[in-house]
């Protein structure tokens, strides 16, 4: 798939941070469970340069976002920026994913804490195994999110739940997500592959552009008045036809 310039990747951290594609659906996979998938700058630099690739691949029209061994991300590697100090490059991993206006599914089958809630929390929607849990430690630590969960978490969970995990630091387990919103479904840790995989297949057979385009309506509306949101998919509407418009061809339904 094509790559916005970026450092290019070597095979170590192609290792780390795997890629699939099959049937239209592109399964990024990290893999560094020895240190609870932590991302090295290297690989937040590898991943940001997938996802600015992305949208203009046309064999790709959904992504998973995966991970393997008992936690799913534990954030970015602390050891790393310890060592490295002040002159680490910056990176946004969450910002990078938000960026893909194409479907990203994320598949949670252990420990999201901290900067991997953010990841998590900057796809579409997440799906948890049973064994899942979710943790937010930032203030604890005695550090502020970066890659978007002060703007996320709190419009999925509600602010008091979020201000709850946050200062708490609790593990909120699968069940308890999925009652309050932060994932879309459970699944028996054995399914949660294929489950996911299944969602994304079919997300990849629905036109791009349109779901792109309702996409944008989703979360451009978000924190709108009604009248607000009516207005703009109103209007986003009547510019879509077949032969163009500011968006991709298309057409209205309904």
């Amino acid at each position: 798939m094509s790559l916005a310039p970026a450092p290019t990747p070597d095979d170590h951290v192609r290792e780390h941070l795997r890629t699939d594609i099959r049937d239209g659906v592109l399964t990024l996979t990290i893999n560094r469970p020895d240190a609870k998938n932590a991302l090295t700058l290297a690989m937040r630099q590898h991943l940001e340069a997938l996802c600015a690739g992305i949208d203009a691949d046309d064999t790709v029209s959904a992504v998973v976002l995966r991970a393997t061994g008992s936690v799913f991300c534990a954030g970015a590697d602390i050891k790393e920026i310890a060592a490295y100090g002040p002159g680490l490059p910056a990176t946004n991993p969450g910002a990078a994913l938000r960026s893909v206006r194409k479907p990203v599914i994320c598949a949670v089958g252990g420990a999201c804490v901290t900067g991997g809630l953010e990841l998590a929390l900057s796809c579409d929607w997440i799906v948890a195994s049973e064994q899942a849990f979710f943790a937010d430690t930032h203030a604890r630590l005695g550090v502020l999110p970066r890659w978007g969960l002060s703007a996320l978490l709190p419009r999925t969970v509600g602010v008091r739940f979020a201000k709850e995990m946050s200062a708490t630091g609790r593990r909120v387990n699968a069940d308890e997500a999925l009652r309050v919103g932060l994932v879309n479904a459970v699944v028996p840790h054995s399914d949660l592959d294929a489950y996911v995989l299944a969602q994304a297949t079919a997300a990849a057979a629905v036109p791009c552009a349109a779901l792109a385009a309702t996409f944008a309506l989703y979360d451009e509306g978000d924190g709108d008045t009604l009248t607000e949101a009516l207005a703009r998919e109103h209007t986003r509407a009547a510019a879509w036809s077949p032969s163009g418009g500011p968006f991709s061809p298309g057409r209205t339904a309904g």
